[in-house]
């Protein structure tokens, strides 16, 4: 079932707009914790580190269960599931001994989720809002490339990792209302 004039599944535009709005207030919650608690470093620290990308791996793993058999080849999906479980391991191992290391090891997963995101999102652009799904992708390439040369260079604090989530919160709230547009028009229809 699609709406004749946008391609949109209105179920799973329901399920993403939700999904989204959950990351959304996840992404925010988390960010402030982790910018109001930076400065006490491990053991909170590597605990906020490894809960993001492992809530990251468990939302992409909602959506393809949620989006059942005849949905689109998941390939990028799968790969973000994966590189976001051994990075939380990773970051759990490093955030331990160096907010440098650790923020390296950020660098490259934000780097790797981006591209999948904006993948997934190119592939999946006819459900609707996914636009900022791109731009959140992209961006969270370059952020990606900016962590890690942080990381490098011997940064200190990853504090500044809070604005990186509460920027990609900002995308998935856009997205949602966007989605929330859509599901209302399928509805009238």
């Amino acid at each position: 079932m699609t709406t004749p004039s946008t391609g949109t599944d209105p179920r799973l535009a329901a399920f993403l707009r939700r999904l989204y709005f959950f990351r959304f207030a996840f992404a925010v919650v988390w960010a402030v914790v982790l910018i109001l608690t930076a400065h006490l470093g491990a053991p909170l620290l590597t605990v906020l580190v490894v809960i993001y990308p492992l809530v990251d791996a468990a939302s992409v793993l909602w959506q393809i269960r949620s989006e059942g058999a005849a949905s689109q080849p998941r390939v990028t999906e799968w790969i973000n599931v994966v590189v976001s479980v051994l990075v939380a391991i990773a970051l759990g191992v490093t955030s331990a001994t160096s907010v440098a290391a650790a923020l390296t090891v950020w660098g490259i997963w934000a780097f790797l989720s981006g591209i999948t995101q904006l993948l997934t999102a190119v592939i999946r652009r006819r459900t609707g809002g996914q636009v900022p799904q791109i731009l959140s992708g992209g961006i969270s390439v370059l952020a990606g490339v900016s962590f890690f040369l942080q990381g490098l260079q011997g940064a200190s604090s990853m504090s500044s990792v809070g604005g990186y989530a509460i920027l990609g919160g900002v995308f998935f709230l856009i997205s949602a209302i966007r989605l929330s547009v859509l599901v209302r028009r399928a509805a009238t229809a």
